[in-house]
């Protein structure tokens, strides 16, 4: 079942496209990993499939469009945002009551049970809370209501390498089963890499890579190339080259390129490079960006 069908999204303010034709699919029971610089144009889209945003084109989620039917959208939704608003002067057991009175979806016991993992004391004020602790109850709160597609804008924006773990672990052990789907966007890729099912990376409004992250694996492969045979790599056209203590490591579409494996592992240690090595390597410079809107492709 498609959780998120977008054709040909448009948004411009002013005379800055946000979203330049974007389309998207994802199917339920995923979790999409959408990748961007700055003002690329991830919150806009985020914005559009939570109803904030009216745009141009074609736009479904959950079978709904979520402009014209965003009350009966959100209650399948939920959405956690990279700056948590929660009432200062409000109790942290005030606001457990607060959502546990007015979401019929949510689950008291596991937002407890996620606030047990915290230093967080039921008893305090949110003004009296830190941020990282502000943020790990806008969380608890969220993961314990019983949604269809969770939205998440920088969640972990804040908070300690630690409790970034726990979270991510919490999302996938607690949370996530193959009725729910989740988009996630955050800039500290290396979190959310061993989650994701999905990759996508957007740039001045328009999706430059859509695959599977199995796909992704088969895909790319980054080579530190043996120094006699850098000249032979440099002829097979890698899409990217760095330099690490003296070291040539490229870069290799095995699909765009028709590079064999094989003739790639000849060349030196081959890996499967991280989401980092691979967005730096489309988007991190022009030639960069250059590579990306030639070479991007959909599923």
């Amino acid at each position: 079942m498609t959780c998120i069908e977008a054709r040909g999204l448009r948004k411009a303010f002013g005379k800055t496209i946000a979203l330049d034709g974007v389309n998207l699919l994802v199917e339920e029971g995923r979790i999409l990993g959408l990748i961007g610089p700055n003002g690329a144009g991830k919150t806009t889209a985020l914005n559009a499939i939570l109803g904030l945003t009216p745009c141009e084109g074609e736009l479904r989620v959950l079978g709904r469009d979520p402009w014209a039917e965003r009350e009966r959208l959100m209650r399948d939704v939920c959405f956690i945002a990279d700056v948590a608003v929660l009432p200062h002067w409000m109790r942290v057991s005030q606001a457990l009551d607060y959502v546990a009175g007015v979401h019929p979806r949510f689950d008291r016991a596991k937002a407890e049970g996620f606030l047990a993992k915290t230093d967080i004391s039921r008893t305090s004020k949110i003004r009296e809370l830190s941020k990282g602790m502000v943020t790990q109850l806008h969380l608890a709160l969220v993961m314990a209501i019983d949604a269809r597609l969770l939205v998440l804008d920088e969640p972990t924006l804040g908070l300690d390498i630690l409790y970034r773990k726990q979270f991510y672990d919490s999302l996938l052990n607690d949370y996530f089963d193959r009725n729910r789907t989740i988009v996630v966007t955050t800039h500290q890729v290396e979190d959310v890499e061993h989650v994701l099912t999905d990759l996508m990376f957007i740039n001045r409004g328009r999706i430059v890579l859509d695959c599977s992250m199995e796909e992704f694996e088969s895909r790319y492969l980054e080579v530190t190339v043996h120094p006699e045979r850098v000249a032979a790599a440099r002829g097979l056209k890698p899409i990217h080259e760095r330099q690490v203590l003296g070291r040539s490591i490229l870069l290799f579409d095995l699909k765009v390129d028709h590079v064999e494996r094989q003739q790639v592992a000849a060349l030196g240690e081959v890996r499967t490079p991280s989401i980092t090595d691979l967005f730096v390597a489309m988007l991190g410079n022009k030639q960069g960006s250059k590579a990306a809107e030639t070479q991007g492709v959909t599923r």
